[in-house]
């Protein structure tokens, strides 16, 4: 049974392309945000993904609304990957798997991340949940949608 709607965002705590640690309850305490989790760097619909993030980054920061990805990639990967798609926002480093269990955005058996997104109100209790292997895009539209 994963993550529902009016279910309190488990906190964690992760590396950062800020370089620091980046902590759910510190970083974006008193905020809402999206939190979306991709299975890969560098993959077409990851990077899809990542750049309707960017291209609708103002929307977003109108609202202020912050958005944070999280996969399994090591931070030297994302720090490649948010330069090369010029990401106006920071990328999480899971190569653990644990915090992607946590919010239940893993395949089952093989370990990737799902693609699953997460709108968190202002207490980060669970707004929105969204998942969609293939539409990419989907997410960003869903999220503003439901914001």
């Amino acid at each position: 049974m994963g993550l529902r709607k009016g279910q309190k965002a488990p906190d964690f705590t992760l590396p950062s392309t800020s370089g620091s640690d980046f902590k759910l309850s510190r970083d974006f305490f008193g905020k809402a945000c999206v939190i979306y989790f991709y299975p890969k760097d560098f993959t077409g619909g990851c990077t899809a993904q990542a750049c309707e993030f960017r291209d609708q980054f103002e929307e977003f920061r109108d609202l202020d609304l912050p958005v944070i990805g999280i996969s399994r990639d090591d931070m030297e990967t994302h720090l490649r990957f948010k330069k090369s798609n010029k990401l106006p926002f920071e990328l999480l480093s899971d190569v653990s798997g644990e915090v992607c269990k946590k919010y239940d955005a893993l395949v089952p058996i093989i370990g990737i991340p799902k693609r699953v997104t997460y709108l968190l109100d202002k207490g980060h209790v669970i707004q929105d949940e969204f998942q969609d292997m293939f539409n990419a895009k989907a997410h960003i539209k869903k999220m503003l949608e439901n914001y």
